[in-house]
């Protein structure tokens, strides 16, 4: 379980490709991998993946810390596309007593989508999604929702999908400060709001 408060930016050092399996290894601050056990947990980009190698820093060599991606990961989410220097975001599990800044997320990629359009205002940014026709009913106006493991909160729909008003704080702690006109980004929607409506649509589905 996570908070949608991203912690920090790391770089992506290794992908290997074997059967089934990427193999990712990305750098991180010593800082970050602190009582880091094998088999914990942390978002990468939003996404759960589980440790199954640390490296601390040695001399000129920074932390590393490697995952096992399998295919349906790769399939729904943007681990795939990354690349040798890629900067994702990084947040380790909730531990007891930790201060919940966002929201509950699971860490659990619903789907990727793509920025269609992005303003730069003078103390802010706007960010246009498209969205996946079956996803759009768990995006509502003012409601949470995790783009590449940050905790936003959505701040307009229309028929194409939804926008971010983003501040310069968000901008500058995440990657999505960096992303780009088509770029795919990783969508977790709240689950809350996801079992509301799927329970609603379910009761009367069997009131007809």
């Amino acid at each position: 379980m996570f908070t949608g408060i991203v912690q920090t930016q790391a770089t992506v050092v290794s992908k290997t490709q074997t059967a089934g399996v990427l193999r990712l290894v990305i750098s991180v601050s010593d800082e970050y991998v602190k009582h880091l056990d094998l088999g914990a947990s942390i978002a990468i980009n939003g996404c759960c993946l589980t440790v199954v190698q640390v490296e601390l820093s040695n001399h000129d060599v920074v932390a590393q810390v490697h995952f096992d991606v399998i295919d349906e990961t790769l399939k729904l989410t943007n681990l795939g596309l990354l690349e040798l220097g890629s900067l994702v975001n990084y947040e380790r599990s909730v531990t007891f007593g930790t201060e919940l800044g966002g929201h509950i997320v699971s860490g659990h990629i619903h789907c990727t989508s793509q920025i269609s359009q992005i303003v730069k205002l003078e103390n802010n940014c706007k960010i246009q999604l498209s969205l996946p026709k079956e996803w759009k009913k768990y995006v509502l106006y003012k409601g949470f929702v995790a783009i590449n493991g940050a905790s936003l909160t959505v701040g307009e729909i229309d028929e194409q999908g939804f926008w971010l008003h983003l501040i310069p704080e968000t901008l500058a702690i995440t990657n999505i400060g960096a992303a780009q006109v088509g770029d795919k980004l990783n969508i977790e929607v709240d689950q809350q709001t996801y079992t509301i409506v799927n329970t609603v649509e379910n009761y009367l589905r069997h009131q007809v």
